[in-house]
């Protein structure tokens, strides 16, 4: 097998680097339900337009749904409090104010847990910046056409549970394989949902 010459080199690294930089599109949060209070990563937070310092230290919800566009923003917060009542997955995409000012769309995918009892404990899940891969202007919502059942929402809650895990490790190359995974199943899912919403087109 040839060797590659040293300026090859940089060339063969692009796909990884260009991967370690769309990780930069993936923000997480975990909300205790009972006690209301949302902390959220530096990117979550600035898709939501919330102080960095503030949603790591945790935060009402409210401060960021309040990031979430207008027009978008009665269905979703109708959509979470359904969630909080029956539990279980949650999958949307729609538009957030973001810090910078400009409006993005974004895929949210989390879980709900609830006590025994029923009452609600805890949402973890992701965010992630699809605005480049939106081919209409319409709010969408998938919850309610894919099946609990389906094997990449499992796939997503499950690589959730393992990036968390992870990141309590400190290791930072088992990080960035956990961060990749989550991402390409987080294009899968924008890219199945745009498949349903052409077929609804139709």
């Amino acid at each position: 097998m040839p060797k590659l010459k040293k300026d090859d080199a940089p060339l063969a690294a692009s796909p990884l680097q260009e991967i370690a930089h769309a990780l930069d599109a993936i923000g997480t949060w975990d909300w205790d339900i009972g006690s209301d209070i949302l902390t959220a990563d530096p990117v979550a937070a600035t898709y939501f337009g919330v102080d960095l310092d503030r949603a790591q230290a945790g935060v009402p919800i409210k401060e960021f749904t309040a990031g979430i566009h207008a027009e978008d923003r009665k269905r979703i917060v109708g959509l979470i409090k359904q969630c909080v009542r029956s539990g279980g997955a949650f999958v949307a995409e729609y538009r957030v104010c973001a810090a910078d000012g400009q409006v993005r769309w974004v895929l949210a995918r989390g879980r709900y847990d609830l006590e025994e009892a029923g009452t609600p404990r805890r949402s973890r899940g992701v965010v992630i910046d699809i605005t480049p891969a939106r081919m209409s202007d319409k709010a969408y919502l998938s919850t309610e056409m894919f099946p609990p059942a389906d094997p990449l929402d499992h796939a997503a809650e499950r690589c959730i549970a393992a990036r968390e895990a992870v990141g309590k490790l400190g290791e930072k190359d088992l990080q960035l394989m956990a961060d990749m995974l989550l991402f390409e199943i987080g294009r899968r899912l924008a890219k199945r949902e745009e498949q349903a919403r052409r077929r609804l087109m139709n």
